[in-house]
């Protein structure tokens, strides 16, 4: 099965940042991420499956880090994510305008019912990615616990399809999309009232309505009365865009290996020569 893997490079950058050695050159500069990314970059690029890959990163500006000093140092890091990717042959992204997850999106809409392509790996453990899977023709790759999911295993984890990933995250929360949720409307809850009514439009306002039996049946109602523009709200911000400007065909993505000059050059600037062992294989 040929597939294409989707890269959230922005994520990957941050999960190097604090899971990789750190490692500082001579003049100061922190280079353990860079380091970190290149090999697990190398290691995904060994996936028997691969045969297209593109990876997206945010914007510089848009990274905040836990604190300032995390994000300076994120930050002085950027260019040589970005430049990783490159060698290693991979089409990067640097999103202007639209986020690295409105590029993932995109692609995963655009290129997935393409004849030539038998699936689309994306690459995050963001919650509101299972939005985009669509049976087990997109899914998701945990990389940090290996674990693949299709559409049966979103609904399993979240009680709902992946339509309908918005509607609970803005009711549940998604912290690491600063989405707070509803008060009262936990995951289970939160499953049962989206698969008996839908969309967050057609969720009753008024308590005699809900025919669905949940524990505080009547409190809960009134809360999302009272709050549902604000539900509404965080529904539509989990909503990935799909109009991101992408390469026009699924050909330009295709992975031939990695430019060696560049390799090279990468694994001078970040002092590390043992990186040129690691490449999955070079042009010709």
């Amino acid at each position: 099965m040929t597939a294409l893997y989707l890269i959230d490079g922005s994520f990957e950058l941050f999960r190097c940042y604090y899971g990789a050695p750190r490692a500082r050159l001579d003049d100061g500069r922190e280079v353990g991420a860079v380091r970190g990314l290149f090999e697990t970059l190398a290691s995904l690029l060994r996936e028997e499956d691969l045969v297209y890959a593109a990876m997206a990163f945010d914007d510089v500006e848009a990274l905040q880090a836990r604190d300032a000093e995390d994000t300076e140092n994120i930050h002085a890091q950027y260019d040589l994510a970005v430049e990783t990717g490159l060698a290693l042959g991979i089409d990067t992204w640097v999103m202007a305008g639209y986020s690295a997850d409105d590029a993932i999106a995109s692609a995963a809409h655009h290129f997935g019912p393409d004849p030539g392509l038998g699936r689309v790996v994306i690459c995050s453990t963001d919650n509101d990615f299972a939005q985009c899977v669509r049976g087990d023709r997109v899914i998701l790759l945990d990389r940090i616990r290996k674990v693949r999911s299709g559409q049966a295993e979103v609904e399993r984890k979240f009680g709902v399809p992946p339509q309908r990933i918005p509607e609970y995250l803005a009711l549940v929360g998604d912290k690491s999309d600063g989405i707070p949720g509803i008060p009262g409307f936990g995951p289970r809850t939160t499953a049962a009232v989206i698969q008996r009514f839908g969309a967050m439009e057609e969720i009753p306002v008024e308590v005699d309505e809900w025919d669905v039996e949940v524990r505080g049946r009547e409190r809960l109602a009134a809360t999302f009365r009272e709050r549902r523009a604000e539900a509404i709200a965080y529904r539509d911000a989990s909503i990935k865009r799909l109009d991101a400007p992408l390469p026009g065909s699924l050909e330009e993505l295709r992975y031939h290996g990695a430019h060696r000059p560049s390799v090279e050059a990468l694994a001078d600037a970040v002092e590390a020569p043992g990186l040129l062992n690691r490449t999955v294989r070079y042009l010709d």
